[in-house]
């Protein structure tokens, strides 16, 4: 007669291999208020914001850049460089890779409506890009789903309000504890697709 493990010990493994993927995966964030005043001591890595756009978002990345100089950040600008027409997806992935790999700690990337952007850039392993529209769903993105990408829709939102959604975005810490079981899930479920 094969014995089968019982459902607690297999669940148990299962939260012991998360609690292992998000050690190792999730990095602590530092406090809200160090992501809106990058010359403090951690600067280097807080500084980094990656933003591109497509020519639907051009003039609202080029406001968001400037918006972001003007705090102190190093912006790392992947285009477009006019109001021409683009494909989305260059400037979407150019971001992605850019967070994924190390080089920037965020990124913004804007297009009409912000999901073709935010689609794109979650195909790079590491990268979760959320859409938001208002200040709620920023904050959101950030203290439960730690997205390491901002996708914005210039189509859809005004100059005033994307700047605020980038505010709380930015100032709004991951919250960890029961959200970091879940995106522990979410790295697990992505590792399961990734190419070797």
């Amino acid at each position: 007669m094969s014995s089968t493990p019982s459902t607690a010990s297999t669940e148990g493994d299962v939260r012991s291999l998360v609690a292992a993927v998000v050690a190792a995966v999730v990095p602590e964030e530092p406090p809200p208020d160090a992501a809106l005043a990058p010359d403090g001591p951690t600067a280097a890595s807080l500084a980094d914001i990656a933003i591109g756009a497509d020519h639907g978002g051009f003039r609202l990345k080029e406001r968001i850049a400037r918006d972001l100089r003007e705090h102190g950040f190093t912006v790392h600008d992947c285009g477009t460089d006019s109001a021409d027409s683009v494909d989305y997806p260059d400037f979407a992935h150019a971001v992605a890779r850019l967070v994924a790999g190390g080089g920037t700690r965020w990124g913004i990337v804007v297009d009409g409506a912000g999901i073709g952007s935010a689609i794109t850039a979650n195909k790079v392993p590491g990268i979760r890009a959320a859409t938001c529209w208002d200040v709620s769903s920023a904050r959101n993105s950030r203290e439960h789903n730690h997205a390491n990408v901002l996708a914005l829709g210039a189509g859809l939102i005004g100059e005033a309000l994307a700047l605020q959604i980038v505010q709380a975005w930015l100032s709004t810490p991951w919250g960890g504890d029961r959200h970091a079981r879940r995106v522990g899930q979410i790295t697990l479920i992505e590792r399961q697709y990734a190419r070797t």
